[in-house]
This record gives structure tokens, sequence and C-alpha cells, in this order.
């Protein structure tokens, strides 16, 4: 727990710097617009006063670590979750032993990824989401979404912590359909908040997001349950662990395959001009270490050994560790990729046909600072402060039988 406490020490600290850039920087006011009404300059200066330089979206700079934080959290929790669903759909009797603890870990990172995204909308600036709301806005849809699919994956871990044995029986298989539609719906919604935004070629033109976002975040997910299943399930499922892990060693060498073959695919159809940024540009590195750790060497570590079902704890450790660090890299280079070209010039309504859209000349890609660092940090520490606190409580890395 004192881990989880200096992570969120880290954070803290990161929430401090940004609300006293955000809110108490000797920028434009309400004042100054009040002298100036109608005044572009005030208007863009109180902008910067609100948004600061805390990581947020700008015109000359992209969506940052805020936004590839909170994806990768959101995304590899709910891929757990999914997961999981599908391994009791298909009656596999360790993953129902282990349910509690993978659901509730998977519970934790979602919470992780709100936490991020919370400081990446600015607090002001939410409140017009539901003075005005547009339901048919992705980033509004994911309000109803996660209202209802955080309480349903507590009532599915309620009802495995407490044994309802003749209950869960009737129900089960409602509630695993359910589990599974909701997962699809999110990851659908959370392709449409991104497939909106037309003017950014990279996620308009990626061929079937939803599926990248699925497959991604089950390679993500099964490099996460691995070391977790390391750290609960080892002691406690004595021979069973075994078991386990072939179960994830699989897994992963599938995920691996769909999203190397997909990542392939996907450059046949993606912007030209953002696909030479990637592979020749200024993402080439990044991209081809997001190669190296999430395909190559994962894959060549897990397939050494797998005809002869042999269990190398320290390749496999290696293995999802490498999954871990190459997913998020490429989470990194999704959302700051689909910025290259970010906006055209084009004809629209709004502000749009006020050329406010105008093509970038200059784009930047910075560092992100350090309070935006801190509040990522900050969201591990949310995560496993949440799940340390439901351990304790629950009990929840225990093996239960079903």
């Amino acid at each position: 727990m004192l881990f989880a406490y200096v992570l969120l020490a880290f954070g803290a600290f990161g929430i401090y710097e940004i609300i006293l850039e955000r809110y108490f920087s000797l920028t434009a006011n309400a004042f100054d617009a009040g002298l100036n009404p109608g005044s572009h300059e005030v208007a863009l200066a109180m902008r910067e006063a609100i948004f600061g330089q805390g990581g947020e979206i700008k015109r000359e700079s992209p969506w940052t670590l805020y936004i590839s934080n909170y994806m990768y959290m959101i995304y590899t929790g709910s891929g757990i979750i999914f997961l999981v669903a599908l391994g009791e759909l298909f009656n596999r009797e360790i993953i129902k032993k282990t349910a509690v603890g993978f659901l509730t870990f998977g519970l934790c990172m979602i919470f992780g990824g709100l936490f991020t995204i919370i400081f990446d909308l600015n607090f002001l600036n939410m409140t017009e989401m539901f003075k005005t709301p547009n339901i048919s806005a992705g980033m509004w849809l994911m309000l109803p979404l996660y209202s209802v699919y955080i309480p349903f994956v507590v009532f599915e871990i309620y009802l495995l912590i407490t044994r309802q044995k003749k209950w869960v029986k009737k129900i089960a298989f409602t509630i695993l359909l359910l589990s599974i539609v909701i997962d699809i719906i999110e990851y659908y919604i959370q392709a449409k908040l991104f497939d909106m935004n037309t003017a950014r070629h990279l996620w308009t033109t990626y061929p079937a997001l939803p599926l990248y976002f699925i497959v991604s975040s089950f390679l993500a997910a099964s490099g996460v349950m691995i070391l977790y299943s390391y750290v609960s399930h080892k002691e406690q499922l004595g021979d069973s662990f075994r078991d386990l892990l072939l179960i994830f060693k699989k897994l992963t060498l599938i995920a691996i395959v769909i999203l190397g073959a997909y990542e392939a695919m996907a450059f046949l159809f993606i912007d030209k001009n953002w696909a030479s940024v990637i592979l020749f540009g200024g993402f080439h590195y990044e991209f081809y270490i997001y190669a190296l750790l999430a395909f190559v060497l994962p894959f060549s570590l897990l397939i050494y050994r797998l005809m002869k079902k042999e269990i190398n704890h320290f390749l496999i450790i290696v293995a999802s560790l490498s999954v871990i660090a190459g997913t998020y890299i490429g989470r990194i280079i999704f959302v700051y990729g689909g910025n290259a070209y970010p906006l055209s010039d084009r004809f629209g309504s709004g502000f749009e046909k006020y050329s406010e859209y105008d093509a970038v000349k200059e784009f930047i890609f910075f560092f992100p600072p350090l309070p935006e660092i801190f509040i990522v940090v900050g969201s591990v520490g949310v995560v496993f402060a949440i799940y340390k606190v439901l351990d304790k409580l629950f009990d929840v890395s225990k093996v239960r039988e079903h």
C-alpha cells in the first residue's frame, strides 16, 4: 500500500500544479472580457487561461499523455472484463475461480482512466456537456455508458463474492451475454468518438476502428493479467497455475497475430501522409519500438516452448512486461499520430466557415509537462489503492470455487 501512497502523492502534486496553472495564472480574466466584449484576442487569451499548458488540445499541439493514458487504462480494464466474460462463457473453470480478482482489477483500471480524463476535460467546461447535451456525440455517450457499465460490473462481482449460487445459475448466461454486449458497445462508442472527428485523417481512415480497439485491448489485457496472476494466484492455485498461464500464453500469441495482421492491413487504408510520418518521419523510432515490444519480442519468447507446453516463468514475465510497454507506446502513437495532420482547410459551419480550422502551418510535438506526467503516475496509484482497499474488505484476490 505504501507504493500506492507514493504514486498518489505524485498525482496530488500534479493536480495542485494543474489547478494553480488553470485558475490562478495571471492571464486574461472575466474583467478583461467585460472591458473588451467580442474581442477575439481576449477570447483566445481566456482560452489560454482556462486550458493553460497542461497538455490539453490546442491548434498547434496534439492530444497528449492524458488521452493516451485514459485510452490505455479504459481499454485494458475493459479488455480484462471482456476476457473474463468470454472465459466464463466458454466454461473455463480456472477463469471462473479467479474471476473476482480479474474483474476487480479491471474495474480499478477503468477508475484510473476516468481519474485521468477528469483533469483533461477541465472542470469548468464539463458543465457545458450537461447544459447543452448532444446525445449523438461520442463524448456525451460515454456518460450514460459508464453509468450503466460500472454498476453492472460491480453487480457481477457482488454475485461472485456472495456466492449466490442459485441466483447466479438462473441468470448467469444472461449476465455473461449482457457483459459482452456492453463491452462491444463501449468499444463502438469509443471508436465513434474518434471517428466523428473528421479533420483527423488517421482516425477517420482506420478501417473497422472498434475492432482495432478490441484486439489491442485484448493484447494489453493479457499482459496485465499475466503479471496479476503471478502476484495474486501463483501460491493459491498450485499446479493449476500452469493451466492459467497456458491460457494467457495462447491468448497473447493469438492477439499478437491478429493485431499485427490488422496493423499491416491498416496501412493500406489510412492517409498516406500520416503513414509516411509514422514509418519514415518523426514517429518512426516510436513505431518500431512499439512493433518490437508489442509483437516481435513477446511472440518470440512465448512461441519458444509453446509446442512442448512448458512454462518458463522468467520468459513469460518478460513477455508480459514487453506487451504492456509496447501496447502503451502504441496508444501514444495512435493519439499523437492522429494529430500529425490535425486540421484541414475545408468548408463547413460554425467556426469552420470562418477559417478557424485552417491547416496548421507549424505543428508542435512537445514533451508532456511534469504536472501531466504526475497525474498519469497518480492514476496508477488510484488503481492500486482502490484495489488494495477492496481486497482488504472483500478478499477479492482469493481463489473461489464454483
